[in-house]
């Protein structure tokens, strides 16, 4: 054996050593348990039994056909998931751009706007569940403002903004940090060539910086859209899918529907819908926005 060849057995024997540990945690906690849940789908299986019948792709049909829960919570979900992308990007990068600016106090502000992140969205949701109760009936007293005195919970027409801002107010610091991070990446001599050339701050903030974050944005509209496809946890906490089922997401339809009336083949059915549903939307919008980005 020459000397390279060893030299690059040796490289792929490192390589191996490190990477297949991971490999073999992946396989086993996440890849298999995958492959088994899509097999349950094709059968008919409370979850507890050893026993598992199989219908072929009955769980399939009932789902397409008659299953208009699942649909109504589709439908929830998409709006969600739409507010949430846009709300949350839009007001990121704006606070970014502003915290990238020399502003008195900003170290402060960042971790301040971090801090929610960082909390459970389980206790996130039962915090605001107490605020839109008795934290609002305070304030209502205080002020005298029946703003607070509207139902947000309990409302059809509003409880969707309720559980849109907790979402926004949880997840906006963690998209705060990717779009400084990308901000901080933008070449000064390219902003200071378009000061000299004239042009005005919105239009360096177009023309110059936003086709350059480009990957951010890309990184950014990515998490957002499939947290927003798979959002569960607030929802659980805070309204519990009601008033009805007005606020029900297609992640808490499938518990439900698995863990609730014991149908779990029938709710691996429905995650795998929702796994092709994120797979493609997500594929579509990394496409889409990395035909946009721009290299220095």
């Amino acid at each position: 054996m020459t000397p390279l060849k060893r030299k690059q057995l040796s490289r792929a024997m490192v390589f191996t050593g490190f990477t297949l540990p991971a490999l073999v945690a992946i396989l086993i906690s996440v890849e298999i348990p995958f492959l088994m849940s899509v097999f349950s789908s094709f059968t008919k299986w409370n979850g507890l039994d050893r026993a598992q019948t199989f219908i072929g792709l009955e769980n399939y049909k009932e789902l397409i056909l008659d299953d208009l829960d699942m649909w109504k919570a589709f439908g929830f979900t998409l709006r969600l998931t739409l507010g949430s992308v846009i709300v949350t990007n839009i007001t990121a990068l704006l606070l970014a751009v502003l915290l990238d600016s020399d502003l008195k106090g900003k170290n402060t502000l960042r971790a301040a706007y971090y801090v929610p992140n960082i909390i459970s969205l389980i206790i996130i949701g039962y915090i605001w569940r107490f605020i839109f109760s008795a934290g609002f009936e305070s304030f209502y007293q205080i002020t005298g403002l029946e703003f607070f005195m509207f139902s947000w919970l309990g409302d059809v027409k509003l409880v969707y903004f309720s559980v849109l801002m907790v979402s926004v107010w949880h997840s906006l610091g963690f998209y705060l940090v990717v779009y400084i991070a990308g901000l901080q990446t933008v070449p000064r001599d390219l902003i200071e060539a378009a000061m000299i050339d004239g042009a005005s701050a919105v239009g360096r903030f177009f023309r110059v910086t936003l086709p350059l974050i480009m990957p951010s944005i890309t990184v950014s509209v990515f998490h957002s859209l499939s947290n927003g496809l798979k959002a569960f946890d607030v929802i659980f906490s805070l309204t519990n899918g009601g008033p009805g089922n007005s606020t029900t997401t297609i992640a808490l339809d499938i518990y439900r529907t698995a863990f609730v009336i014991n149908r779990f083949g029938y709710g691996t059915a429905k995650s795998v819908i929702l796994f092709l549903i994120i797979l493609i939307l997500s594929l579509f919008q990394v496409r889409m926005f990395k035909q946009r980005e721009v290299e220095v």
